[in-house]
């Protein structure tokens, strides 16, 4: 079937796939693993599938690394096909980002780039769509990843 954003022949939209990771950087690793041999993942180019895992693994590790610095929880991880793009969803009870909003790209100049922001600026350089909310008392960044190069 035809893609409603491009016109290109996709095939049926697989089940999303939904996993709750433990907030440890050898659970991310391993939920990583598991999203790559998953359904949602099959038919992506190499290319299209090692940027998802790229852009997902520094999120994911930022959630751990930054919103569960001190303590320990879960990470809610979503990822779904919808035509010619993977909606990702993450979602944590950790710290708030601060100022409510991911690290600004990469400043002009070196010495101003802050802790973060070269991942973040990989993420949204990679990624479309980036939305950051706090919810509930909880973390919730959206973003979508082409599947078509």
């Amino acid at each position: 079937m035809p893609c409603d954003e491009c016109d290109h022949q996709v095939r049926e939209d697989p089940a999303p796939f939904r996993l709750v990771i433990a907030s440890d950087p050898m659970s991310v690793r391993e939920a990583l693993r598991t999203l790559m041999s998953a359904n949602v993942m099959q038919g992506l180019s190499g290319d299209r599938r090692g940027v998802a895992e790229i852009v997902l693994a520094e999120v994911l590790n930022n959630v751990v690394e930054h919103a569960y610095a001190d303590t320990s929880g879960e990470i809610r991880l979503e990822v779904q096909r919808e035509g010619c793009s993977l909606q990702c969803e993450v979602v944590d009870s950790g710290r708030p980002m601060p100022g409510d909003h991911p690290p600004d790209p990469i400043p002009s100049r070196p010495e101003e780039l802050q802790e973060g922001s070269f991942g973040w600026y990989m993420i949204r350089m990679l990624s479309q769509d980036l939305k950051y909310r706090r919810r509930n008392g909880q973390n919730e960044i959206r973003l979508r990843l082409p599947t078509i190069a």
